[in-house]
């Protein structure tokens, strides 16, 4: 694959999520206030020393937004990788090993599919302590029900091809071959699904933290943000928009990153895309 043939959407996400990272690694050195520093008025208006104006405890919106980048992006991070990880060992294993084993994994899956995401990370986060770690595991167990449907369905396709039958003929263990032989065959619709379960996990972490049970005060994520400042609305104050708006912004980004990954996979058999 050559840097001229990615598609200028494809551009534009990847700049988009740059961004956002540089903001959440060198957030103490980009912030111009601190995370919780009251320097204001409430609700104040933006002005040329506070660009998106003062939230609902006269703290500065933008710094505030560059903090809550940190927050989001880690724990949606954190949970995505778990949540793929998860969902990839136990769907090539159920693929792999057939029979008993994938009859369990599977039937369990559907299971946790069943029950709808938000109403149980709600009554699970409710009873648990209320701390990010906590968070990030609930998240990811319940993201890896999805991964897990993904995976098994492509490593399916992959495992009953000659050379994973060759492979098992020489005698090569499970982890071999998922890891040698049917791993590498499905990566472009993995990593495609890698996008989207981060864009899910940004999204539902913003949920979370909206009805309370996300992110604490008083440390920022983008959800809390929304949640702190959604009154004002009535009053004619934006501060409730900007980190609406960083929230649709990223997801975008997100996905026209993953809509491009996609294009690269002509099927789920392979996935290698062009080279």
């Amino acid at each position: 694959m050559r840097l001229r043939d990615i598609p200028i959407t494809a551009w534009i996400g990847m700049a988009g999520i740059a961004i956002a990272f540089i903001f959440a690694i060198f957030a103490p050195w980009l912030a111009p206030y601190g995370e919780t520093q009251v320097v204001g008025d409430v609700w104040q208006l933006p002005d040329n020393q506070y660009i998106f104006g003062l939230d609902n405890l006269g703290r500065d919106i933008f710094s505030r937004l560059i903090y809550g980048a940190r927050t989001t992006l880690l724990v949606s991070s954190a949970a995505t990788v778990i949540s793929f990880s998860l969902g990839i060992i136990l769907s090539f294993t159920a693929a792999v090993s057939r029979g008993i084993i994938d009859t369990v994994f599977s039937r369990f899956n559907d299971l946790m599919m069943s029950i709808p995401t938000l109403i149980f990370a709600l009554v699970v986060l409710a009873v648990l302590p209320q701390n990010i770690i906590v968070l990030i595991l609930v998240m990811a167990i319940l993201d890896s029900t999805r991964v897990y449907r993904l995976g098994r369905a492509v490593a399916l396709d992959v495992a009953v091809m000659e050379f994973v039958e060759a492979a098992t003929l020489r005698g090569e263990g499970k982890l071999w071959i998922i890891f040698r032989e049917i791993l590498p065959n499905t990566l472009s619709p993995l990593l495609a699904e890698f996008g989207l379960r981060f864009a899910f996990s940004i999204l539902f972490l913003s949920t979370l933290s909206f009805l309370g049970l996300g992110i604490q005060p008083p440390a920022a994520d983008w959800g809390g943000m929304v949640k702190d400042n959604k009154d004002g609305i009535i009053f004619g104050i934006s501060a409730a928009l900007v980190p609406g708006t960083a929230i649709a912004v990223l997801a975008v980004c997100v996905n026209l990153v993953v809509d491009w990954l996609l294009k690269r996979t002509s099927s789920l058999k392979g996935g290698r895309g062009d080279a």
